[in-house]
């Protein structure tokens, strides 16, 4: 009997150390940081996203060279930069840590852009070193730790580091970190210049003049007698993606008192924001049409998801201010179209309902904020 808890705990320490030996990916390890983040653990999370980071940097870097070894043979220096030489001479000399160094750089990267080049082989399985998911989840630890400045580094870290990202629509995420994180500080400059970054990937909003040219008939459109209905018959534009840019811009460029800009970008979001609205309400009734504002906002609130999705994106305040700086603009007759609409729905839009009612009573144009002058 006495020989049962030697057994026991040379088990345990057995088990332990083959713990300790297996390496788990690194792909992996950053799930786990990812929910240790979601239970609060973030001393946990942190070590683990930077336990991921250092496993794929170590992965990419044996790669690197198994492949410099290859490259620096003299018979493979006599192919001088043939990528398909080289890789021939790999398979037919069983060269298995290049051969499969390759097969990973052809898995992350299209082989087409790498136009044939060795040179541009190992430069890309180089780069494959970096982590920026790792780099963004950091920042998330330092974000809701109150680290502000350590998380912004990591976040242009991220944003750096974007060609490798596994989803490179997530680049869109970390863009949103980057503006957030300067609003927060108060860096109006930075803030702007970042989301003018993130308006680059709207093709419709930074595109050729045949696209200004619609933008530009937009605002002619709605700035006409009755242009509001119109304008929501004749356009549709359903990039929720880029919709929240164009809210922040256009409550930034109102508080700042320019109200041209703060038009155009208010314009967007009530445009895209409307036209998920429309579409939503479609897919549940293949016989909707759009006829007007009041009866959109009818069929919207009586559904429980738009009546969310309408306070969750701000769709009072935008109308409300869309309405103030078309006004401000010198568009009196749309701007009261807007306010009488709004003003009419005090029981869900609150506030910008009153504002609204008081703006049809006697309209002011709203003095900049201090703290953005």
């Amino acid at each position: 009997m006495k020989k049962y808890p030697l057994i026991v705990a040379f088990m345990f320490l057995s088990l332990q150390a083959f713990a300790q030996r297996v390496a788990y990916p690194y792909w992996y390890i950053l799930e786990q940081g990812k929910s240790s983040f979601r239970s609060g653990r973030y001393g946990d999370a942190l070590n683990a996203f930077e336990d991921a980071k250092r496993n794929r940097s170590a992965m990419y870097e044996k790669m690197e060279q198994d492949f410099i070894a290859v490259l620096s043979m003299y018979e493979v220096r006599r192919m001088r930069d043939s990528l398909d030489d080289i890789e021939r001479y790999i398979t037919l000399n069983y060269l298995d840590n290049a051969a499969a160094a390759l097969r990973e750089l052809y898995f992350r990267v299209p082989r087409q852009s790498l136009y044939g080049s060795a040179n541009n082989a190992l430069k890309a399985i180089g780069a494959l070193k970096h982590y920026p998911e790792a780099e963004y989840w950091i920042g998330e630890v330092y974000r809701i730790e109150g680290e502000l400045n350590l998380a912004l580094i990591q976040y242009q870290k991220a944003y750096e580091q974007r060609a490798t990202l596994e989803n490179p629509n997530f680049t869109i995420d970390i863009l949103y970190e980057i503006v957030g994180i300067l609003q927060i500080k108060q860096d109006y400059t930075g803030m702007e210049r970042w989301s003018q970054t993130l308006l680059a990937l709207d093709g419709v909003w930074s595109g050729n003049s045949a696209q200004l040219y619609t933008r530009n008939a937009m605002s002619r459109l709605l700035e006409s007698d009755g242009g509001i209905h119109r304008f929501l018959t004749v356009y549709r534009y359903d990039n929720a993606q880029i919709e929240r840019v164009h809210r922040l811009l256009g409550f930034f460029y109102y508080d700042s008192g320019r109200h041209g800009a703060a038009q155009e970008h208010l314009l967007f979001s009530f445009l895209i924001n409307s036209t998920l609205i429309i579409n939503e309400l479609i897919r549940n009734r293949y016989d909707f049409e759009f006829t007007s504002l009041e009866a959109l906002f009818e069929e919207a609130e009586m559904n429980v998801v738009l009546a969310d999705f309408m306070s969750d994106t701000e769709y009072y305040k935008t109308l409300y201010y869309l309405g103030c700086a078309l006004y401000a603009n010198g568009k009196a007759p749309p701007a009261r179209e807007l306010w009488t609409v709004l003003a009419g729905r005090r029981a869900v839009a609150g506030e910008w309902a009153v504002r609204a009612a008081n703006q049809l009573k006697s309209p002011v144009i709203e003095k900049p904020k201090e703290s953005l002058r």
